[in-house]
């Protein structure tokens, strides 16, 4: 199962610093993106009865496939992803990646499904905001969501076999380098791989790392 929160995470203000790397012309979208990335995440993390669960991602699933539909939604993520004009189907699409967390028991084929349609579908996404074109952009959005889970799962064999799928998909290391405009995916997929890797959240080495990759798409 998908371990709650005990702390407050260094690797929220690396996230910050991470999303200042998009393209300014899409850095609000971008943003937009990854706060309902966040509030799909805690809904898993605050919720111990999955059909309490299940119950606020259906709420969430119609509320995005709305967008566009009817009037500006009252909800401040909601107007804020209604002006990234992202199809609210797409959107929508991304919960597909939290509902298969909530089976019993939560086996490979749930943790791939779940990677394809949360980190591929949302790299896939911010790419397309921000002018970005790469055939490894969903390869990478699947790693970074399997590196995130691993280290949210209770259960140490379910949280290598993340790590383990991660890895291999995050193994390429940037050749060619990535393109400026990309260059906000290549830090997430920087940062998860110092994650794999042990490196501390929030250390001033993984800080320099970013910076490097930010300069030399490398």
């Amino acid at each position: 199962m998908v371990a709650p929160e005990s702390a407050p995470d260094p690797r929220a203000a690396e996230r910050t610093l991470v999303l200042s790397y998009a393209p300014v012309d899409a850095r609000g979208a971008v943003e937009a993106l990854f706060a309902l990335d966040d509030t799909l995440a805690a809904i898993l993390r605050t919720t111990t009865e999955p059909m309490i669960g299940q119950m606020r991602l259906t709420w969430w699933h119609e509320a995005l496939s709305a967008l566009g539909n009817a009037s500006p939604p009252a909800h401040p993520l909601l107007r804020a992803l209604a002006g990234t004009d992202v199809p609210g189907a797409e959107l929508a699409g991304m919960i597909d990646g939290w509902d298969v967390l909530l089976e019993e028991p939560l086996d490979g084929d749930a943790m791939l499904r779940h990677a394809q349609a949360r980190g591929g579908g949302l790299f896939r996404l911010v790419a397309d905001l921000s002018g970005f074109a790469d055939a490894r952009v969903a390869q990478w959005g699947e790693g970074w969501a399997l590196a995130d889970l691993s280290r949210h799962l209770s259960d140490a064999q379910q949280a290598e076999r993340a790590r383990k799928e991660a890895g291999a998909r995050l193994d390429d290391r940037f050749a060619p380098s990535v393109a400026a405009q990309g260059r906000v995916l290549g830090a997430l997929v920087t940062a998860a791989r110092m994650d794999l890797g042990g490196r501390a959240a929030g250390s001033p080495g993984r800080v320099a790392r970013l910076a490097w990759h930010r300069l030399t798409g490398r």
